[in-house]
């Protein structure tokens, strides 16, 4: 198997894990992963817009946007990725349109998976896209450090989204980024393998 077929499949493989984690728990119960997430969730309540619709249509055309900021490899296999969790995301959707537990529960189901998911994205050469490529354009822009930028504009966007649907969807969500960042950084890092998990799962 040659780097590039091994580099997709793992693409896909992080893509689907990442749809899996958003579309079986996260969007269910109005719990936005991200900033994307966030858009998407607002696009589905007024218009009735497809979750998975909604995250491409906000992230790839923000990618053909930023090639310059993140290279045009880079940003192929985000697109790549970003098309995989979409259609994943909206598949779950039709199939399994309702909640599968409670808030908290899915919560935390959703964001490991989330953070498995876009730490295998991230160790591939993908972005995660959505919020984090606005928020490395107006970092140049305005000069401000990237994750300084990443809060604010995602922070905005978390409130929105509470405001509209409900107080409780902020607490959520920044429980849902401290998860899944810490879960992402294992992975990126190494420190969280399927081995790993398979062992742990046997104790």
């Amino acid at each position: 198997m040659g780097p590039t077929v091994k580099t997709l499949l793992l693409l896909a493989v992080g893509a689907i894990i990442q749809g899996l984690g958003m579309g079986l728990f996260l969007f269910p119960h109005h719990i936005p992963s991200g900033g994307a997430a966030g858009i998407a969730i607002l696009n589905e309540y007024f218009w009735n817009i497809p979750h998975g619709w909604s995250l491409w249509l906000v992230n790839v055309p923000l990618l053909f946007a930023a090639v310059k900021y993140l290279g045009a490899a880079s940003a192929g296999k985000t697109i790549f990725a970003v098309t995989v969790t979409s259609i994943t995301v909206d598949l779950i959707g039709i199939l399994l349109p309702r909640a599968i537990s409670i808030p908290w529960v899915d919560l935390v189901f959703g964001a490991c998976l989330f953070g498995i998911g876009v730490g295998i994205l991230f160790k591939n050469g993908a972005s995660s896209g959505g919020m984090a490529i606005l928020a490395q354009i107006f970092a140049n822009v305005f000069k401000r450090a990237p994750g300084q930028m990443m809060f604010w504009i995602n922070g905005v966007i978390f409130f929105i989204t509470a405001f509209v649907i409900g107080w409780w969807i902020f607490l959520f969500a920044i429980c849902t980024q401290w998860i899944g960042t810490q879960v992402l950084d294992r992975v990126y890092n190494g420190k969280l393998t399927f081995v790993k998990l398979r062992k742990a799962l046997h104790i």
